[in-house]
């Protein structure tokens, strides 16, 4: 098999209809993720891609769950095991009440007899393949933290006998909050892998699932606002990159590339959700992406609007990013001084490790004309793995930085008294 990429997208969608039939008999997400890996490693020296490929995998990795069976219990267990396993593959065909295989397990992974943020961290995990590094980076944690976290959450459902089958449809909703932020990071995963360098097809995979939990729970408004939030992050998909593949910041975007047609689909999800009469923070977080879609048509930004949302979001979902990038909000209404006053009141002991901390340090710095303090905060921002489109883009601006710098310098020497005029120093 040559073409690579379509491979890898193929194993993609495989991936949760598979593990799905490997845990429900399985029980143990461990063993189910371990035996779908060596399929497709098996996979590797297979000539031409199986016409079905999500039943040859299936195929396989029960062949390699047996062998580590048989590798660890005697053969009589080996033997019964085999047993068990061998009704896997009608899995998979068997109907379902939510009709679509990640959906469901994202489901049984969000059980609530975990923490919610392990449920999503573990959903990211099993259901996304997301790599933990990248899922602690989302919950702005470290690589060490997430990895005892999915550990302890794959160890509790195996010792709590929790089942792999889908929850009758009354108790849908006492997961669905966190199937929502299950969503909701795995879009923040997509999102900052703007160039899609880690999985091109994950973006679409979210909007697709958001929009079916909306239709399947559609007197949820919860549930609308998550679905309109994605489709307007989508909306500026195209205007998201520079033709040279730097990323492009919102405020920087040529709108006339944004998606006006997903733009309106998002205005009406919000309607709808507003005429439930229950406010949360994904319809907030919605308003707030509605209120910057709005220069499409006005060419400007309703900072003190978004200003006011961000304060009711830091009442509905306090926490330091919705506190950062109030921050910024605050920047953009009040002028930077009040901006650099509001992030220096930020908790910086959970927000150190991320990068918008200092990208957005940077950003304020910058705006109140300090390019050297903004420059070390975009170093710092440098230093944490940028995904590579990212990092061109904060390349450009150190370089931009630099040039200012450069130019004050020699303004410096030219008017010797310019500090004691008020300038900061260095």
């Amino acid at each position: 098999m040559t073409d690579t990429a379509a491979l890898q997208a193929s194993l993609v969608a495989a991936r949760p209809r598979v593990i799905a039939a490997l845990a429900a008999h399985l029980r143990d997400l461990d063993a189910a993720e371990e035996a779908f890996a060596e399929a497709c490693a098996a996979l590797v020296g297979v000539e031409h891609e199986p016409q079905n490929l999500a039943a040859w995998l299936l195929t396989v990795a029960k062949r390699k769950a047996i062998d580590a069976i048989r590798r660890r219990q005697t053969e009589a267990s080996a033997a019964e095991a085999a047993a068990m396993v061998s009704e896997m593959v009608e899995i998979i065909k068997l109907p379902e009440p939510i009709p679509d295989e990640r959906l469901r397990l994202i489901f049984i992974c969000c059980h609530p007899a975990l923490a919610l943020e392990a449920r999503a961290a573990l959903a990211l995990r099993i259901i996304c393949g997301l790599p933990v590094d990248a899922i602690a980076r989302i919950f702005v944690t470290s690589e060490a933290t997430m990895f005892q976290r999915i550990t302890r959450a794959k160890t509790k459902i195996r010792q709590a006998g929790v089942s792999f089958e889908l929850p009758a449809r009354k108790a849908w909703p006492e997961r669905l909050e966190a199937v929502l932020l299950t969503l909701e990071l795995a879009y923040t995963a997509a999102y900052q892998d703007a160039g899609g360098e880690r999985d091109s097809e994950l973006a679409s995979e979210v909007e697709r699932l958001a929009m079916l939990v909306a239709e399947l729970f559609s007197e949820e408004p919860e549930a609308l606002g998550l679905a309109a939030l994605v489709i307007l992050a989508r909306s500026r998909e195209g205007a998201r990159l520079g033709l040279d593949g730097a990323m492009v910041p919102l405020s920087q975007q040529d709108t006339s590339r944004w998606d006006l047609e997903r733009i309106e689909q998002a205005r009406k999800l919000l309607d709808e959700a507003a005429h439930l009469a229950q406010t949360g923070p994904y319809q907030v977080m919605a308003a707030i992406q509605l209120t910057h879609a709005r220069r499409a048509f006005d060419g400007a930004v309703d900072w003190p609007a978004i200003l006011a949302l961000y304060d009711a979001l830091m009442v509905l979902r306090p926490g330091p990013l919705v506190a950062l990038n109030r921050a910024l909000a605050v920047g953009e209404a009040e002028g930077a001084a009040r901006g650099l006053a509001e992030w220096d009141e930020l908790p910086a002991e959970p927000l150190l490790d991320a990068r918008p901390y200092h990208v957005a340090h940077a950003q304020l710095l910058s705006a109140n004309g300090d390019h050297k303090g903004a420059l070390g905060a975009l170093e710092r921002a440098l230093a944490l793995a940028p995904a590579p489109a990212e990092r061109q883009f904060m390349e450009a601006r150190c370089k931009t930085l630099r040039d200012l710098i450069d130019a004050g310098d020699v303004s410096a020497k030219v008017l010797p008294n310019r500090r004691a005029e008020g300038d900061r120093p260095a």
